[in-house]
């Protein structure tokens, strides 16, 4: 590897190109977007030519050089010709390095358009504001929702306006779909998935309705029909359909009130005592309620025997008087045995409550990660606590979905972040099935495996399996072959990949291009982008047939100038041009973005 100052020769003299700096996953997927659908010239600057992704960013065609520097330094920035680049994307390394990297960027190159990826989401909201031209995503926030909603099987969604987009399936699609998104779904080959297939026209799936159902039409299956109304063309092999659909609101996880109360309060009693303690706790307690309903039985009179007992269990005893005449509240002999119990119970709680304060302060039980208890059930697991993985636990958590994480490195930056929320945590360099199993996998609805290594989460996924054959997985797998084979070999399971889904944003943002969200189609990504005219966008003038005409595109809705606040789904008016002000959501793929940006910028 060569060391920071020396590197390696600067490029040939290039000008109007896009740098890439990293050398991990997320610059790989980054950089392949921006040659394979932009098809604009890119230079990579990666730490090390040997490691990481370093290798196959190489091999891709089309990139125009790999420059090796250790970090990204001001001969580095100079030896990538940063002051004739368009765009630069910081992609690697922590956020402060990240943050100088970008203001000696644009010190160089005043006019360059900055990306740069942030973990800390408020401190790179803050930094937008020093950057003349420039946006900082996090790719673990944008992907994170997505393994969350498949972990829980519901569906992923991108806030618009007041609606929510997500993609429904075969029998799921209702008749108020917003557009047919994929058509010819096979799991065994998801090769076959053709992403917005080609339309004809408004008018063309109600022609082809009426001869089907018409008076002399065919009967067909749901499956026909459906693809017979939404497909541009009928598919000789039989295959499933995907199409989008609006929410009124975020879809609710589906978990009973009474599980979230039973898992909130058995996990704080976790959090507060020990198993010694709590055992303690619990028998006098149970010894309490038994004493209680017995005086209650006794005198019939719940009022007198809450008071009594309040009064015996704060060490204030009332002695019960033999042959009271009054009648109130003699027992004889059980309600003396009853009254000393609840008497003595109270006694033990004082230095029981001393004790878990003792424990608490004292031995720093905050400090240290919370294994989970025997209590805990309907949870997800969650392996990995990188940056994604502290995402997903998050979201789970801001759900109040029970969650436990998994990790083997001691020094994982997510244990800190998931220990804050409260959230136990398995520490373990040990065999996977152990810690799976203290992770208490058995009584799990999911398992979420988020590391930096395929095999790792495949493994994984297998274990969890092996101990509950009916759990539902969510991988995260870079290599797609790979992926393809998961999902046609294991049922109840998903994958994602996290530069997949975050990729196409950035390179969005490398073009000026504002995108609200990333779908999965299984293996495949849609985005939610909003585009607005604006004076040199390129986009005035234009309507909804020129901007679908590029193909890879839907238009959704418009939010017309002179009332913004309010998004028009369905804008019935195709030939109306966009005024300056006007903005257009539009569902796209990213070849498809890739075109219209393209096109756009041609036309300036």
């Amino acid at each position: 590897m060569t060391s920071e100052g020396w590197g390696t020769p600067p490029v040939e003299p290039i000008s109007q190109h896009y740098i890439v700096c990293g050398g991990n996953a997320l610059a790989h997927r980054l950089a392949l977007e921006l040659v394979e659908h932009y098809d604009v010239p890119v230079v990579v600057l990666v730490p090390d030519r040997t490691r990481d992704h370093a290798p196959r960013i190489e091999q891709l065609e089309g990139v125009a050089a790999v420059v090796e520097y250790s970090s990204v330094t001001e001969e580095a920035l100079r030896a990538v010709r940063i002051e004739t680049a368009r765009g630069i994307a910081f992609v690697d390394g922590d956020d402060q390095g990240n943050i100088h990297a970008a203001l000696s960027a644009q010190g160089h190159n005043p006019g360059i358009r900055i990306v740069l990826r942030m973990f800390n989401q408020r401190l790179g909201a803050n930094i937008e504001r020093l950057l003349r031209n420039g946006t900082a995503l996090s790719g673990s926030a944008t992907a994170a929702p997505a393994f969350a909603d498949a972990a829980l099987s519901r569906p992923n969604s991108v806030q618009v306006g007041d609606r929510f987009l997500h993609i429904a399936h075969d029998d799921d699609i209702r008749s108020d779909r917003l557009c047919i998104v994929a058509d010819r779904i096979d799991r065994q080959d998801l090769g076959r998935i053709r992403l917005l297939p080609d339309q004809e026209g408004d008018s063309a799936s109600y022609v082809r309705l009426a001869r089907e159902f018409g008076d002399d039409g065919p009967i067909r299956s749901g499956a026909d029909a459906r693809l017979a109304a939404g497909a541009a063309e009928p598919d000789p092999e039989p295959g499933g359909i995907a199409a989008l659909q609006t929410l009124p609101g975020d879809p609710a996880v589906r978990i009973a009130w009474w599980r979230r109360l039973r898992w909130r309060l058995l996990d704080t009693l976790r959090f507060f005592t020990s198993a010694r303690l709590r055992l303690v706790l619990i028998t006098a307690l149970v010894a309490v309620l038994l004493a209680f309903g017995l005086l209650w039985h006794l005198n019939g009179n719940f009022a007198w025997t809450l008071y009594t007992s309040l009064l015996d269990l704060a060490g204030a005893a009332q002695p019960d008087q033999p042959g009271g005449g009054d009648g109130s509240g003699t027992g004889g002999t059980w309600q003396r045995v009853a009254q000393v119990v609840i008497t003595f119970c109270g006694i033990t709680f004082a230095p029981v409550a001393t004790a878990i304060m003792v424990e608490v302060l004292a031995s720093g039980r905050r400090g240290q990660p919370r294994n989970p208890g025997a209590g805990t059930r309907d949870h997800v697991v969650v392996v990995g606590l990188g940056n994604v993985g502290t995402r997903v636990v998050s979201r789970l958590h801001g759900l109040g979905v029970p969650v436990v994480g998994l990790e083997s490195d001691p020094q994982a930056r997510g244990i800190s972040a998931v220990r804050a929320l409260g959230v136990p945590v398995v520490v373990d360099d040990g065999p996977l099935a152990e810690q799976l199993r203290r992770a208490r996998v058995k009584h799990s609805r999911a398992v979420v495996a988020v590391s930096g290594d395929d095999a790792t989460n495949l493994e994984a996924a297998l274990e969890a399996r092996a101990v509950r054959p009916d759990v539902r997985v969510v991988l995260r797998l870079f290599d797609d072959s790979f992926a393809s084979h998961v999902y046609a070999t294991l049922d109840n399971a998903a994958s994602r990949s996290t530069s997949y889904l975050a990729a196409p944003a950035f390179a969005a943002a490398l073009m000026g291009r504002e995108v609200l969200g990333t779908l999965p189609v299984f293996r495949h990504v849609l985005l939610i982008a909003e585009l607005t005219a604006e004076l040199g966008s390129g986009l005035i003038g234009l309507n909804r047939h020129d901007l679908e005409d590029q193909g890879g595109i839907r238009v959704l809705a418009v939010r017309l100038a002179r009332n913004p606040a309010l998004y028009q789904w369905r804008y019935a008016d195709r030939t109306r041009t966009l005024e300056p002000g006007d903005s257009v959501v539009v569902a796209a793929t990213r070849s498809g973005l890739a075109r219209l940006n393209t096109a756009l910028t041609a036309d300036r």
